[in-house]
């Protein structure tokens, strides 16, 4: 513990943001540079616990006081060492994760959280800026190959992991570029894109081989990828949106978010888009359904597009400010968080139901008529209901509906149904303990196992499912698990 007393002395300090007016003319991160010092300082914060319940609250498990002492001292190759020990793409999670681990600080309990997110990122850039993360291909190959299908956080991580063990891994994505939800879900504003294409150079140089316009189910046979490889894990996420089977769904206007979000980024990389088929929020009136971090995003890119309006809409209640007995630490608490999105200019509203989607005779989107929900006592002596209020019908104009309602599970038609894979009652990929499907040699991990959830379970996900292929080759693995439990190399 570097200094005993650094949480009574200091405060909470994150790095300032850019202007709302400057930031919504670009499409960079949005945060300011924060002095190495600083990130000491706010490394002097962590209190060492005698139980540190950020590892539990951290889904990788990450050795968190360890690398905050290793901050605080200056000694960041250290930290460097620690941090990757456990997480595979730490500049990826300390941009663009809820930090989970923030929320089951002891020092939250009475004072503001350890910023454990920023120094997370912070470590992660001086290891590259020093030279910390050099390439390192393993010396020795096993002679097993390892087919990886689909790109995002979950098939990065079991990648590399897999080729540290030695195999030969050929990582398959079926869109232009390699990242999934990285490059074609999340915006630049929270991560640019060569911070991925950083990470891939190595990748690539310790042999890590991509191939990209590769749609397993389509133009890459199934059966092909059997014959050639010796495991296959399937990593292609929960990418079925959920629809809103309203009446005029299919007005012209109303689209799913990840199609906006996806197309916004293949502009920013540059790509020339269908003017027949452009997403443009640019003068319109935009209305977000879905309260999220993707309706968030939705908020942010319409801002950058210079929309009339943004209005966002979420069918739950508003919720607390702060923790209430229902949820008591170090559980992750349901509380009202506000974005950097919502700050640019958002107009929020909860408890709000769907009716009916409204448009000219032309086809043309035009409003959103919706209505009030509440908790209503319907029978004296029961307990009320969470419903439609009477009376409070209205119509929300917009030219423009974002559908950010969340994801219901993989696409089954193609890969999936090719394989003749079991199915849970989600419609996920059924897996056992071991991440193993209901074929021998094909695993799956990330969303498409457990359904749609964070970057930073995706990439968990994809290590420990890595850990159970390299089992299923060898017999034995070496490496690193967050259960430990299960840390001796023969099983």
């Amino acid at each position: 513990m570097g200094k005993p007393t650094g949480f009574i002395e200091y405060g909470r300090e994150l790095p300032k943001k850019r202007d709302p007016k400057e930031r919504t003319g670009d499409y960079q991160e949005l945060y300011q540079p924060f002095e190495k010092e600083k990130v000491q300082t706010q490394a002097a914060r962590c209190m060492n616990c005698g139980v540190p319940f950020c590892h539990s609250g951290c889904p990788l498990g990450n050795i968190i006081p360890e690398f905050n002492d290793a901050v605080y001292e200056g000694n960041w190759e250290e930290a460097a060492e620690i941090l990757f020990s456990t997480n595979n793409f730490p500049e990826f999670t300390g941009r663009i994760c809820p930090a989970p681990c923030e929320a089951s600080c002891v020092l939250g309990i009475n004072k503001p959280a350890v910023a454990i997110e920023e120094i997370e990122k912070n470590i992660a850039e001086v290891a590259f800026e020093r030279g910390y993360i050099k390439a390192k291909p393993p010396l020795v190959r096993t002679g097993k190959k390892v087919a990886i299908v689909g790109s995002g956080p979950a098939g990065l991580a079991a990648a590399a992991q897999l080729n540290k063990a030695g195999h030969t891994v050929t990582l398959f994505e079926r869109s232009e570029r390699i990242g999934g939800l990285l490059r074609y879900g999340i915006p630049d504003f929270k991560l640019e894109k060569w911070v991925i294409d950083r990470r891939m150079k190595v990748m690539e140089e310790e042999g890590v081989i991509f191939k990209t316009n590769a749609n397993v189910g389509e133009n890459i046979k199934v059966k092909d990828l059997q014959s050639e490889f010796d495991a296959i894990l399937l990593t292609g996420g929960s990418t079925v949106p959920r629809d809103l089977p309203i009446i005029g769904r299919n007005l012209k206007g109303v689209y799913f978010a990840m199609h906006f979000l996806s197309q916004q980024n293949d502009r920013v990389n540059g790509k020339t888009i269908n003017p027949d088929v452009s997403i443009m929020a640019t003068g319109k009136n935009v209305l977000v359904i879905g309260g999220g971090d993707t309706g968030s995003d939705c908020v942010g890119t319409s801002n950058r597009h210079k929309a009339k309006s943004v209005t966002q809409i979420e069918v739950m209640p508003k919720p607390p400010l702060e923790r209430n007995d229902t949820m008591p630490w170090p559980n992750w608490p349901m509380i009202l968080r506000t974005s950097t999105s919502h700050e640019e200019g958002c107009d929020r509203n909860w408890a709000i139901a769907t009716k009916e989607f409204v448009g000219d005779e032309e086809g043309n989107l035009t409003g959103l008529r919706v209505a009030e929900m509440g908790w209503v006592t319907t029978e004296e002596g029961k307990l009320p209901k969470y419903q439609e209020i009477s009376g409070t019908e209205r119509i929300i104009p917009c030219e423009l509906a974002l559908l950010a309602i969340g994801f219901v599970h993989p696409q089954h038609s193609g890969m999936i149904s090719d394989f003749g894979l079991d199915l849970d009652e989600r419609g996920n990929v059924k897996c056992n303990e071991k991440y193993q499907t209901s074929v021998n040699n094909v695993f799956a991990a990330g969303d498409m196992r457990r359904g749609q959830s964070l970057v930073v379970w995706a990439i968990s996900e994809g290590r420990e499912a890595a850990r159970n292929v390299d089992l299923f080759l060898m017999g034995s693995s070496k490496l690193e698990s967050k259960d430990v439990s299960i840390l001796s190399v023969v099983e």
